[in-house]
C-alpha cells in the first residue's frame, strides 16, 4: 500500500514542505530514496527499535521510502516520526484516514521518546501557509510552534501518543499560547542596566545617540577600558522589542536550535563573538547554510 506523509526542511530562516512516499509491498529490503543524508538513513534503526520498543515492527516486506522534491538535501534526525507514521500507517498498524491533514516532525530515542528539533517556528509558518491543520511536534517545541495561529498543534513526548492519537484511543491535547498576551506578559528589562556605568559621559552620550537613531556604533580601546561593560548594557536603552520584532527574533534563533524556554523571545539579543571566530560563524553561511553571530543579533 502507499501512503503519503508531510514533513518539513528548513533552509536559511524558511521551510519547504516535504512529501514522504511510503510503499510496502511483497519482497525484503529497507530503500531510501530522495536526497537524505547519513542520519535520515540511519533513521531505520532508530525506528526500528522504537516501534519494537513499544510493541510495534517493521514490516517484514519491502519498504520504499521516497522523500520529495527529490533535489532538496534532507538533513538530521527529524525525519523519524514521519518516517515512522507513514510506515506504520502504510502497513495498516495505524488508522490514516486523515494523515494527509498532519505535518509530524521530530527524532526519536530507541525508547521511543521524543527529541527537540530545530526551526520549529518556521515549519509552523510553512504549514500554515501550504493549508495544513495540524502539525506535531516534541513536547519542547510545541509552545514555539503554537506561536502560529490558525493552526493546530500537538506537543508530544514519545510516539505511543501519536500512534493512540490516529487510532483514536487517546486524543492528543492542543497546546495554545495567546502569543499577544504572553509577549506583554513577558516583557522585562535586560539583565545589565546601562545605570551601572560610572563615568564614560561622551562615550554614553555617543551611545545614547546611537540607540535613539538606530545608527551603528564600534567601541576601540584597550582591555579594561570598559568597551564589552558598555556593549553589555546597550541593550537596557534600547526601545522594547514589538511583537513583529519579537516574531522575527524568534524566527532566526529557532533555526539554529537557541529559542530561550522553546517560546518568544522577548528581549533584545545581544552576541558577544570572540575575535578569532571564522567568517562563516560570524555571517553566516557553510556547506548547509545556517544564521551566524550578525543574524542572530537581529533586533537586538
Amino acid at each position: 500500500m502507499l501512503t503519503k506523509i508531510y514533513g518539513s526542511a528548513v533552509f536559511g530562516i524558511d521551510a519547504t514542505t516535504i512529501t514522504v512516499e511510503v510503499n510496502i509491498d511483497k519482497g525484503i529490503g529497507y530503500h531510501l530514496v530522495g536526497l537524505p543524508d547519513n542520519a535520515v538513513r540511519e533513521s531505520s534503526y532508530r525506528i526500528s527499535a522504537a516501534l519494537q520498543n513499544n510493541g510495534y515492527k517493521l514490516p517484514g516486506k519491502k519498504i520504499i521510502i521516497n522523500m520529495a522534491p527529490a533535489d532538496i538535501r534532507k538533513e538530521g534526525a527529524s525525519y523519524d516520526l514521519t518516517l515512522a507514521i507513514g510506515i506504520l500507517a502504510a502497513s495498516h498498524q495505524i488508522k490514516s484516514t486523515n494523515i494527509n491533514e498532519y505535518v509530524i516532525m521530530g527524532e526519536l530515542s530507541l525508547d521511543g521518546s521524543l527529541q527537540p528539533i530545530k526551526g520549529a517556528l518556521p515549519i509552523a509558518i510553512k504549514a500554515r501557509e501550504e493549508g495544513f491543520k495540524y502539525l506535531i511536534v516534541p513536547n519542547e517545541n510545541a509552545k514555539e510552534a503554537a506561536i502560529v495561529d490558525k493552526l493546530t498543534v500537538f506537543g508530544v513526548d514519545n510516539i505511543m501518543q501519536v500512534i493512540n492519537h490516529f487510532n483514536d484511543d487517546e486524543q492528543l491535547t492542543q497546546t495554545v499560547v495567546d502569543t499577544r498576551a504572553e509577549f506583554y506578559k513577558n516583557i522585562d528589562f535586560p539583565e545589565f542596566d546601562f545605570c551601572d556605568v560610572k563615568g564614560q559621559e561622551s562615550i554614553k552620550r555617543c551611545m545614547e545617540i546611537a540607540a535613539a537613531g538606530g545608527h551603528n556604533i564600534i567601541l576601540i580601546g584597550p582591555p579594561g577600558a570598559g568597551n564589552t561593560m558598555l556593549a553589555k548594557r546597550f541593550p537596557s536603552i534600547l526601545p522594547p522589542m514589538t511583537l513583529h520584532e519579537a516574531l522575527e527574533t524568534t524566527k532566526i534563533h529557532s533555526v539554529v536550535g537557541k529559542t530561550k524556554n522553546n517560546g518568544l523571545i522577548y528581549q533584545r539579543p545581544f552576541r558577544s563573538p570572540h575575535h578569532t571566530i571564522s567568517d562563516v560563524a560570524l555571517v553566516g553561511g557553510g556547506q548547509y547554510p545556517q544564521p551566524g553571530e550578525i543574524s542572530l543579533s537581529h533586533n537586538g
